[in-house]
């Protein structure tokens, strides 16, 4: 008499084994599409840069086109002032606003993380300039800063300030009014991230150094700086480098002006390949810019010990 044979039996008898390389491979090839999508979109448009750069290419002046070698990347490092200029801006730029972000957004998280009435509408507040674009946020202050009908004009009448005053238009007062137009954008960055990982810190930790006799500051210093550690340290390497890239607040503020005092390499870039079309030389100065970002992210994540434990 033939022995019975279940349906699971039969299944398990008619289909291939899955072994354990096809199922560790299973996540990868359930994501592969996604991957080939991204790595067109990004890994193209990086090569391409690249390539360029080792050309000459100005689609107005073709009989000059050609391959270049590294006669770009000499004339960026020989016989270009304005790369250095713009080099030594972005860097002034940076320091500046990343650095005043930082302590801003540490001062609001650490306020909008306690308890007190309308804290609901005080966060909403907080966070809503991150919320508008970048170039609606130029908008806003290019209205306010206006001479006629902006914050100069309010000071002018109450006898504090010069009547026809613009502040965008003057070399000591423009860098001033371009930080604190990306302050109002940018501080919000740095509370969100902060208050997200102020909410994570064990109340026992604080209770325990009350017990202890630790007062607020040194709560804060032993307690909430090294828990905000590593959310300081990526906040503050995520915003660097889209500061460093920041050109839609510049340009539409001051254009760059006056006298090129506030033309950052990102702003730069844009106006040799968009404004002269000379996308060979661009490509070159792109490049430059992208290894000045990887290194110093490097150098900046290895001192700052990212996601270790900080001794």
């Amino acid at each position: 008499m033939a022995s019975a044979v279940t349906p699971a039996r039969r299944a398990a008898v008619a289909s291939p084994a899955v072994t354990p390389s096809r199922r560790a491979a299973l996540p990868y090839l359930l994501i592969a599409p996604a991957g080939l999508l991204m790595l067109g979109f990004i890994a193209y448009p990086v090569l391409s840069v690249f390539f360029y750069s080792l050309q000459d290419y100005n689609p107005t002046k073709p009989w000059r086109n050609g391959f270049a070698g590294l006669d770009n990347f000499t004339r960026i490092l020989t016989d270009d002032p304005r790369f250095w200029g713009t080099l030594t801006f972005s860097l002034k730029w940076v320091v500046v606003e990343v650095t005043l972000q930082l302590l801003f957004g540490l001062a609001l998280a650490l306020v909008v993380n306690q308890t007190f009435a309308g804290r609901a509408l005080g966060r909403a507040l907080v966070f809503s300039p991150w919320a508008v674009s970048g170039v609606l946020t130029s908008a806003i202050w290019v209205l306010l800063y206006n001479s006629q009908t902006g914050i100069s004009r309010y000071l002018a009448d109450l006898g504090t300030g010069t009547y026809g005053t613009s502040w965008l238009s003057d070399t000591s007062t423009v860098f001033p009014a371009a930080v604190v137009a990306d302050l109002w954008r940018g501080v919000p960055f740095f509370a969100i991230l902060i208050l997200a990982d102020l909410q994570s810190v064990p109340k026992d930790l604080y209770e325990a150094a009350e017990v202890d006799g630790a007062g607020r500051l040194r709560q804060f210093l032993h307690i909430t700086l090294p828990h905000l550690r590593d959310a300081i340290v990526l906040s503050t390497l995520l915003r660097a480098v889209w500061e460093f890239n920041n050109v839609d607040l510049l340009y539409t503020l001051t254009g760059g002006g006056p006298a090129g005092e506030t033309t950052t390499l990102p702003l730069y870039i844009a106006r040799t390949s968009v404004d002269a079309h000379d996308f060979g030389y661009a490509s070159a100065l792109t490049t430059v810019a992208f290894v000045i970002l990887l290194f110093c992210s490097m150098v900046y994540l290895r001192l700052s010990k990212f996601g270790g434990d900080g001794k």
